[in-house]
């Protein structure tokens, strides 16, 4: 009895009793429903924080809750095209041809293998050139705005969420996706120089507010790559939560050999090793996010406004 009281007591046994915690607590959660599409920009100028792992992980653990999920792949890489299992060789129809050659976003859309109700539009090398190719258009920082609220509203079925991965600048296309959406979803990694380049980011974010998009607003701080074993992680951490408390979700995703895994089989981590800590963390943050925009209240002190991209969810079901 002793020797099973002190196995019970060992770390080992207390992370595995807590992560048997965290699974239970997940699968008895019932997740709610958005009334309008929320349509968020996951961006940060800093390569390598975890924008598209984060896009793709919960954009795959919203759908893995019932929820019926966009990613939009605006980053020439294509690597949530890749960890989504979708198609996106050079000859493929990509959000490219709907930027620059106004193809209807329909025409591009595939389904994910992951889960049913997770779409992608897919991102080819094709554009990597685009950033060029917009300069000389009419109306160039609102292409995307134009064919998302288009492809929205004749939706058969709704859509509750549309996550837009962009690349690590802050050039046209982040700006289109900017313009695009209602919410910002910025990931810090928990490392030295997290914060760096924030500001100029939160700058940009402003000026778009004033002059392009007046709905948009900073929603969500999701920390990643985090290690509880160093100081500097924690500080990160702390820092943060001082600066953006309300925005800053209490979920962060630890480092993970897990999630660096899951992209190279195609596949999002949730459904890669569901029951790894990683896969936990990030569907944890999802449920955070969508607690946080129940009933729509997403913006505007808790009323939710019917903006270019925010289409009800009831519209949409309606339209055909």
């Amino acid at each position: 009895m002793t020797a099973h009281n002190n196995y019970d007591e060992t770390p080992l046994a207390r992370e595995v009793a807590e992560l048997t915690r965290r699974r239970i607590a997940l699968a008895e959660a019932v997740l709610p429903r958005p009334t309008h599409t929320r349509v968020f920009t996951v961006a940060n100028q800093k390569g390598g924080v975890g924008k598209t792992t984060s896009t793709v992980n919960l954009a795959a653990a919203l759908a893995q809750s019932g929820a019926r999920v966009l990613v939009i792949d605006l980053d020439p890489q294509g690597n949530a095209s890749t960890a989504l299992g979708v198609e996106h060789r050079s000859d493929t129809a990509s959000v490219y041809d709907v930027m620059i050659d106004d193809v209807p976003m329909r025409d591009v859309v595939q389904s994910s293998p992951e889960f049913a109700g997770l779409d992608c539009v897919p991102a080819t090398i094709h554009l990597a050139g685009a950033e060029i190719e917009l300069v000389s258009l009419v109306a160039r920082e609102q292409r995307l705005r134009t064919a998302l609220q288009k492809f929205l509203g004749e939706a058969e079925e709704p859509y509750h969420y549309v996550f837009i991965d962009c690349p690590p600048s802050l050039g046209l296309l982040t700006l289109n996706a900017f313009v695009a959406a209602r919410e910002v979803l910025i990931p810090i990694q928990c490392e030295y120089y997290a914060l760096e380049g924030l500001s100029q980011l939160l700058n940009n974010i402003e000026l778009i507010q004033k002059h392009l998009n007046q709905k948009l607003r900073l929603s969500t701080i999701l920390l990643t790559m985090y290690d509880s074993r160093t100081n500097l992680a924690n500080q990160v951490v702390d820092e943060v939560r001082e600066h953006f408390p309300d925005q800053t979700l209490t979920t962060v995703i630890p480092r993970s050999v897990r999630i660096s895994e899951a992209p190279s089989y195609g596949q999002s981590v949730i459904s890669y090793d569901s029951n790894s800590p990683g896969s936990l963390s990030y569907r944890e943050a999802a449920a955070e996010i969508a607690r946080r925009g129940a009933g729509g209240a997403t913006l505007n002190g808790g009323v939710a406004t019917t903006g270019p991209t925010e289409v009800s969810t009831a519209q949409a079901g309606e339209t055909n």
